[in-house]
């Protein structure tokens, strides 16, 4: 058998890479019976039918990471991209794609793009949110090149999953990133002012630099179900660090007094708009474990 990575799959068949060379393969019925699905990134072994040069995937290796939305695994970094608008930046999304990095315990790296279009300071305000809360920025335009090179040389050895709302220009970034690869991008719709799906399915793609990134489609919710109430802090760097001060132990900086995390919301040390998306998503963990 042959060791390789699935680096796409498009109904039902997956594309497996051995060296120079790619099969389109089929999964074994044994997956489907034990619900297990292969999917874009793992390492697998296949078995290759001579008559017709397709094959089987027969076997899937242990995986690193695996991420459920977008469905991957073996990714071990994230850059997450938004824009600073068109579509307006999203922080409450933001904030949610920062907890399944974490969680998932991959590197994160925050891409504010289209910085050319920032007339009144909105890319520095985020920036500082963020910057303050312990996350690595990076400020890019495909325009002027800003950041361009910066996020090239992060993507080196690595296998980045690239994710945001569709129409922040995750695609256009991989194609100035590396110009051969010449993705389909699309413009903001008119009607609704958010981005049109550009990308159609999930796929690997190998940089001419050592690396892989991942484009994907756009989407908007993420699902925090595998939660309990008091891991929600350990997501939130500042909330966690400023919670070894709080008078009680088991604290939920909500309600309670003594909590040294709403006084660092009061004086500017956390910002606002954090601590709204830590209580939100506070509540919604709440309301699951209710039912």
């Amino acid at each position: 058998m042959l060791e390789g990575t699935i680096i796409k799959g498009i109904g039902g068949f997956y594309y497996v890479k051995v060296d120079d060379t790619v099969y389109e393969c089929r999964a074994r019925g044994l997956f489907r019976k034990s619900k297990i699905t292969p999917l874009i990134g793992d390492r697998v072994l296949i078995k290759i039918n001579k008559e017709d040069n397709t094959g089987y995937v027969e076997q899937i290796l242990d995986r690193i990471t695996e991420l459920k939305r977008p469905p991957v695994s073996n990714v071990n970094q994230a850059v997450i991209v938004f824009a600073v608008q068109k579509p307006d930046p999203n922080l409450w999304l933001l904030d949610r794609f920062l907890l399944l990095a974490s969680y998932q315990k991959l590197d994160v790296i925050i891409c504010i793009n289209k910085s050319d279009l920032d007339l009144d300071g909105k890319a520095d305000e985020i920036y500082d949110v963020y910057n303050k809360a312990g996350y690595r920025i990076i400020k890019t335009s495909c325009k002027t090149k800003e950041g361009i090179e910066e996020i090239r040389n992060l993507l080196k050895k690595k296998i980045t999953v690239f994710a945001g709302p569709s129409g922040v220009g995750k695609s256009t970034l991989l194609n100035n990133i590396q110009a051969n690869l010449k993705l389909q991008t699309g413009d903001i719709s008119q009607k609704t002012s958010r981005g049109k799906h550009t990308t159609r399915h999930v796929e690997l793609i190998e940089l001419d630099l050592g690396g892989w990134v991942l484009d994907t489609p756009g989407f908007s919710t993420l699902d925090i179900d595998f939660l309990e109430e008091e891991e929600l802090e350990n997501f939130f760097i500042e909330i966690s660090e400023k919670s070894t001060l709080c008078r009680f132990s088991g604290c939920c900086h909500n309600k309670e007094l003594g909590c040294a995390v709403k006084e660092a919301v009061d004086n500017g040390e956390i910002s606002k708009s954090r601590y709204d998306n830590y209580l939100s998503m506070l509540q919604e963990i709440k309301e699951i474990r209710r039912y």
